[in-house]
């Protein structure tokens, strides 16, 4: 056992007890190590992984500063990683890793900048679980990664935590650029034992992508959107990330035989009523995200409440999701009930409109609720294409600016303090269009 060095982690298990019997020397020594000289920077911060075991082990909960909760990787499969983005540049001095019963026998920890490239500053060859705490590290990157090559067990990786320590750099803070993934109409009744199921391949996508969240544009689950439906499909995959999810409900969630949105409001709960209503908002950075129910724009609560959201807001930018588009070339075509919250959304300077319904991807040139091409008009996406199937371009309508239908995939959202653009990336990794750069109102 070598101290504050990166050659080998310091184990603490069934020898840590014995030296805290003697008095705990186990704190001294630690500390002794530098281990604890520096921050903790990864809790609460966001992260992604290969895979899950289920949506009860998301890679967020490695993260989570809860030591009864756990990541666990899909059984039986090498290799898998886990990787949380730390928000900024840091310098990365110390990784510790609690292990579950399922341990990794080999591993990295790597470092990166973009999250593309990655450079490893500890290796483990012959591990055998319980706490690994690597001291003495000399990392600089915005992400940390665990990448396994071995599993100790026949089962797969599982972390109880996962604790990244370090000092940020000058660089951008946690809050400024970040990334966002969207869809809508997503979970067909089948799963991945299926081929032709493109859900659970939108879903590698998105999480590949390792966003700080995660939209849904409404249609989650088909057909009638019951629990089970949601539990036995759409869980199977997008679920996965369940717990970084900002859903919006579809007109497919209104279809369950349980009554509107039960399925929906029994899946997701809070998530998906974190303020009590089936609409929501939140911020994101210098962005102002609102989340709205279109089965309900008949409802004077919410446009009520929309107009109360948008007037309290400070942020400079605004986004605003919901499932029925007003403008679409494809089969359901403009949708007139969405005019009214356009027209609110305008007044209140609002920049970026995301949508489903038609299962089509689409963006529009900046418009006006009446469809004017306009440099002070909201864009507005159609991002239908999240494995439901797909529908044809029947009209194109004035505006568009670019259409792709049969081609599966996600929008990646990159979103500046003062701007935003975006790629729609397909379930083969292509990006298959990208957008203009947009600064906001």
């Amino acid at each position: 056992m070598r101290l504050g060095v990166s050659a080998r982690p310091v184990r603490i298990g069934v020898f840590a007890a014995v030296l805290a019997l003697l008095g705990g020397l186990v704190l001294g020594w630690s500390e002794r190590a530098g281990a604890a000289a520096d921050p903790l920077l990864s809790q609460g911060k966001a992260a992604t992984a290969s895979s899950t075991e289920g949506s009860g082990y998301a890679a967020g909960k490695a993260f989570d500063g809860n030591a009864g909760t756990r990541w666990a990787s899909t059984e039986g499969k090498d290799p898998q990683w886990l990787r949380v983005d730390l928000g900024a540049n840091a310098g990365v001095s110390r990784v510790k890793l609690t292990w579950e019963a399922a341990y990794a026998k080999a591993y990295r920890l790597e470092v990166s900048a973009d999250g593309v490239t990655w450079t490893t500053v500890a290796e483990e060859k012959a591990g055998n679980g319980g706490t690994d705490d690597w001291t003495g590290l000399a990392g600089k990157g915005r992400y940390v990664r665990l990448y396994g090559t071995a599993r100790g067990t026949a089962y797969g990786y599982s972390l109880f935590e996962m604790e990244v320590y370090g000092v940020l750099d000058g660089g951008p803070p946690p809050g400024g650029a970040f990334t966002v993934v969207a869809a809508g109409d997503i979970a067909a009744q089948c799963t991945a034992s299926d081929s032709a199921c493109a859900h659970p391949k939108t879903a590698a996508i998105a999480q590949q992508i390792g966003p700080r969240f995660y939209l849904t544009m409404g249609d989650n689950q088909y057909d009638d959107a019951r629990l089970s439906d949601f539990r036995d499909y759409y869980d199977k995959s997008w679920g996965a990330f369940k717990a970084k999810t900002h859903p919006v409900p579809g007109n497919h969630e209104t279809y369950d035989p349980a009554g509107p949105l039960v399925g929906y409001k029994s899946y997701f709960g809070s998530i998906a009523y974190p303020q009590g209503k089936s609409w929501y908002s939140f911020d994101e950075g210098n962005w102002h995200f609102v989340a709205l129910d279109s089965n309900a724009f008949d409802q004077s609560a919410q446009i009520d409440w929309l107009k109360a959201d948008l007037a309290a807001n400070a942020k400079k930018c605004v986004a605003a999701y919901w499932h029925h588009p007003l403008y679409s070339s494809g089969g359901h075509g403009n949708d007139p009930v969405s005019r009214p919250v356009w027209k609110i959304l305008y007044g209140a300077k609002a920049d970026l409109v995301l949508n489903g319904h038609d299962h089509h991807y689409e963006r529009f040139a900046p418009q006006d609720p009446d469809g004017k091409a306009t440099a002070d008009g909201i864009v507005e996406i159609v991002g239908g294409m999240g494995g439901a199937e797909p529908y044809p371009i029947e009209q194109v309508q004035p505006n568009s600016q670019k259409r792709i239908s049969g081609e599966y995939g996600v929008l990646k959202l990159d979103f500046t303090d003062s701007g935003y653009g975006w790629s729609y990336v397909g379930t083969d990794g292509q990006v298959k269009d990208s957008s203009p750069k947009y600064s906001c109102h």
